[in-house]
């Protein structure tokens, strides 16, 4: 399993890196990337440090640890300007808070995102087929969750990834120890999108490619 979407204390997570890195390194994880959420006030508070922290753990454990975040319920307007400020910080990878349907997350987020060259999108919601097709062509990946709430609509981004060949990923978006998961629950999870252990397969293609 690489798990690309989690969180520790730098934002809503109940974690420090060290041990969130350990935890999942005993969960079997091949690979972790840290991703709190960000925006405007804290973006160079939190990159460099999980930069840092990183740096250190990957000196002395299995499990790769990747520095990254999670650009969330910034004006999309804002998006573009965070993602490269981000990138310039040592993110490797970017996520969007995307159009969940439990949060009253901007409209239009989806598309600035896309649009600004993300990583992975985040639990994308209700995304569109042009906004699905758009992340196609750009290489984006969306994310099917294993996040309760967020998850509701997996099956959706599923039939939309199918649909137009948007690559997809899967991720827990951790915020404590019980959210990580090992690679036969990321199956289930696979399974109840609708899709099948062909895809999962492919999610963890995706994701080694966008740590390689």
């Amino acid at each position: 399993m690489i798990d690309l979407h989690t969180h520790t204390i730098f934002s809503d997570g109940v974690l420090i890196p060290a041990e969130l890195a350990r935890r999942a390194e005993v969960k079997g994880l091949r690979a972790i990337a840290l991703t709190d959420h960000g925006d405007q006030s804290n973006i160079d508070f939190i990159v460099p440090r999980i930069v840092d922290v990183s740096k250190e753990l990957n000196r002395v454990m299995g499990i790769r640890v990747i520095p990254g975040i999670e650009i969330t319920h910034v004006p999309p307007d804002q998006i573009k300007g965070l993602v490269d400020n981000a990138r310039k910080l040592g993110a490797k990878i970017v996520l969007v808070h995307g159009e969940t349907i439990v949060e009253p997350v901007a409209p239009g987020t989806n598309l600035a995102a896309i649009e600004a060259g993300v990583n992975i999108l985040a639990h994308p919601g209700m995304i569109t087929e042009e906004e699905a097709t758009l992340a196609a062509q750009k290489g984006i990946c969306l994310e099917i969750t294993a996040r309760k709430g967020h998850s509701l609509t997996n099956g959706h981004v599923a039939r939309m990834a199918l649909a137009t060949g948007a690559k997809l990923v899967i991720d827990t978006d951790t915020h404590a120890p019980g959210d990580l998961i090992d690679d036969a629950f990321a199956k289930r999870v696979v399974k109840g999108a609708g899709l099948r252990e062909a895809d999962f397969n492919r999610m963890m293609e995706n994701a080694a490619a966008l740590i390689a």
